[in-house]
C-alpha cells in the first residue's frame, strides 16, 4: 500500500470522526460553527504536519538509499581485500599443517606396518 493512500485514508477518517462528534454534540448554532471552524483549522495544521513528516521520511529514505549505493560496494571491496589478506597470512600455516598431517599419516602407516608384522 502506498503511503499517500494510507494518509489520505487517515485524513478522511479523521475528518469523518471530527464531523460526527461535532454534529452529535448538543450545541448552539454559533458554538457549532466555531467548533467546526476550529476543528477544520486543527485538521489543516495536522495535515500540514503529516505532509511535512511524509516529506521528511521521503528525504530520509532517499538519503539512505544513496548512502547504501555508495557504502555497500565500498564495504564489499574492503571485505574482499580483508579475505585476500587473511588467505595470504594463513598460507604459511596451511603449508606447515599439511606437512605435519602428512608426517602424522606416514607415522601412522609405519606404526600399522610394524604392528601387523608382529
Amino acid at each position: 500500500m502506498k503511503a499517500s493512500t494510507f494518509f489520505i485514508g487517515l485524513a478522511a477518517g479523521a475528518v469523518t470522526s471530527a464531523v460526527t462528534v461535532l454534529y452529535s454534540t448538543p450545541k448552539a448554532g454559533s458554538e457549532l460553527r466555531d467548533s467546526v471552524k476550529n476543528a477544520s483549522l486543527e485538521l489543516k495544521d495536522k495535515l500540514k504536519d503529516v505532509k511535512g513528516q511524509v516529506a521528511d521520511l521521503k528525504d530520509s529514505v532517499t538519503d539512505l538509499s544513496k548512502e547504501a549505493k555508495e557504502l555497500v560496494p565500498e564495504t564489499v571491496e574492503e571485505m574482499k581485500v580483508s579475505v585476500a589478506d587473511w588467505k595470504r597470512s594463513t598460507e604459511h600455516n596451511k603449508k606447515r599443517l599439511e606437512k605435519e598431517i602428512s608426517a602424522i599419516q606416514t607415522a601412522l602407516d609405519d606404526l600399522e606396518k610394524s604392528i601387523s608384522t608382529r
